[in-house]
């Protein structure tokens, strides 16, 4: 009789996920709550199947998880789990990379017109009692004809480009993974990463963390921005070298910044970031709508249930010489 462990902040409704794992004959759900509680940690070293979020799957927990056959991360990013260590153990990992991409490519667009417009100079003037006051507003300069530089072609870089194009927004992208010719097919320029900083109006991350890509966002790289341009990070918060990010909003090396990702979530109450008017914050949401929620649930699940009803699993994130029976 297999146990699932559900091992997320969802410890009041899982029958999303109840729904989808009826299909295994005999299952047992353990709900303890996140990987920081310590029945949590006991409960997935008895699990078949272990289901989480961000949460940290070290190699210490995997090496215990002596019966385990799948680690289904319910979202995208992977950098919370040893990858590595299950797969010595012979453990799926699979995410869910197919979710939200509407919701992030949205979001991170939906920032850069809070930009483009001024808004959040305009939201205080009113605020104030300044109705109309041109001397506490950032000049607003036409969007048609400006430049985003998208770090990272992947499915939200793509969907990011084809929303910007349909607002007059010329394009760049860096991807080191992804074919020139097959940007060059979306109508968007391939570029190195030196160019696209320098040339960018506005720049987006969509880059999975890794130890590549880890601090990418630094004073070096910073430094090529345009003083008027505007970073944008709904990715991963470690891209992201958020000390230098600060001092270069506050030098004026760039204008501003979005972040709604950080090194450390929630941030605590005095993060600089929160207490800055020229970075907006929003709270890790970029993935989020109803449908969304339900959509990464649901395949999260059914991953489980390929695995444990003796199939391959359909997003791996490793591969198996051989997997538990």
């Amino acid at each position: 009789m297999p146990t699932v462990v559900i091992a997320y902040d969802l410890a009041g409704d899982i029958s999303i996920e109840q729904e989808v794992l009826s299909q295994i004959e005999g299952l047992t759900i353990v709900n303890p709550g996140n990987l920081s509680k310590p029945e949590a940690l006991e409960a997935a070293t008895q699990a078949d199947a272990l289901m989480v979020t961000i949460q940290e799957v070290s190699a210490e927990l995997i090496a215990k998880m002596s019966q385990c056959k799948i680690i289904s991360r319910v979202g995208t990013g992977l950098d919370s789990i040893n990858i590595p260590a299950a797969t010595e153990h012979g453990i799926w990992v699979t995410n869910v990379p197919d979710y939200s991409i509407d919701e992030v490519s949205t979001h991170a667009l939906t920032l850069l017109l809070m930009f483009a417009r001024s808004i959040p100079d305009m939201l205080k003037s009113v605020r104030e009692n300044r109705w109309w006051d041109p001397a506490n507003i950032r000049p607003v300069t036409r969007l048609k004809g400006q430049t985003l530089g998208i770090v990272a072609y992947g499915r939200i870089g793509q969907a990011m480009a084809a929303k910007a194009k349909g607002i007059g927004l010329n394009v760049l992208a860096y991807d080191p993974f992804t074919k020139p010719e097959v940007i060059a097919a979306d109508g968007v320029q391939p570029v190195d990463l030196e160019t696209l900083l320098k040339s960018s109006d506005y720049v987006t991350l969509h880059a999975p963390l890794t130890d590549g890509t880890r601090g990418m966002i630094n004073a070096q790289t910073l430094a090529l921005m345009k003083p008027t341009a505007f970073l944008i990070n709904t990715a991963r918060g470690p891209l992201v070298d958020e000390a230098a990010l600060l001092a270069a909003v506050q030098g004026g090396t760039i204008a501003g910044a979005a972040i709604d990702v950080f090194s450390v979530e929630p941030p605590p109450a005095d993060h600089p970031f929160l207490h800055e008017p020229r970075i907006i914050v929003t709270p890790h949401t970029g993935w989020y709508s109803q449908q969304a929620q339900v959509d990464v649930r649901v395949k999260g699940a059914e991953e489980v249930v390929r695995v444990l009803n003796g199939g391959k699993p359909r997003f791996p994130a490793n591969q198996l010489n051989g997997s538990k029976g």
